[in-house]
């Protein structure tokens, strides 16, 4: 009776065991091994969300874990080596100055961020008007565009070292430039 009680309770120990370790060993080296970015290579546009589109610039990858597409809110976030380019979508009822004014107290709340210089008016291939301008934080320096359309707000912002972003920011200035709104291109 005491044999069998202490083989049942063996058994017992040793699948709970089991069962910690595939949780503490086993889900984190799976986790490691399913990519968390997609490359976009050879793809035309991207649907952001919310009736929002982009043609990514090259190179781009998209870190899944930040992307959020959706009916009226969506975010995507690329990757270009280590900068990074991320596409906000939200609905917005103001004006150009308020949307860019939300932007700006965005990337300022985060510690050492701060914007610099004027803002400078723009506009997508499609027609959409924004306004851009560019901010630094330790070691990083980024830009920055609003724009508006159709009752959404697209807040873009790009980051990264200095040396890293002047090569890549030709391409990440086309991929700004196709943004689209709806069925524009």
């Amino acid at each position: 009776m005491v044999a069998h009680r202490l083989l049942r309770n063996l058994a017992g120990g040793t699948a709970v065991l089991a069962a910690l370790l595939v949780v503490v060993f086993g889900l984190p080296a799976l986790n490691r091994i399913v990519p968390n970015d997609r490359s976009l290579a050879g793809r035309e546009r991207y649907g952001v969300g919310a009736g929002v589109s982009v043609q990514p610039p090259p190179g781009a990858r998209i870190d899944a874990s930040k992307t959020r597409p959706g009916a009226d809110r969506a975010t995507v976030l690329f990757l270009i080596g280590a900068v990074r380019y991320a596409i906000v979508v939200t609905p917005f009822s103001g004006g150009i100055e308020d949307a860019a004014g939300r932007l700006r107290t965005k990337i300022k709340a985060t510690q050492g961020y701060q914007v610099t210089g004027d803002e400078d008016g723009v506009r997508t291939d499609s027609g959409i008007a924004g306004l851009a301008g560019g901010y630094t934080a330790p070691g990083r320096c980024g830009r920055y565009a609003v724009f508006l359309a159709g009752g959404v707000s697209i807040e873009v912002t790009v980051s990264g070292a200095e040396f890293e972003l002047d090569q890549v920011m030709d391409g990440i200035d086309h991929s700004i430039d196709s943004i689209a709104y709806g069925g524009a291109r």
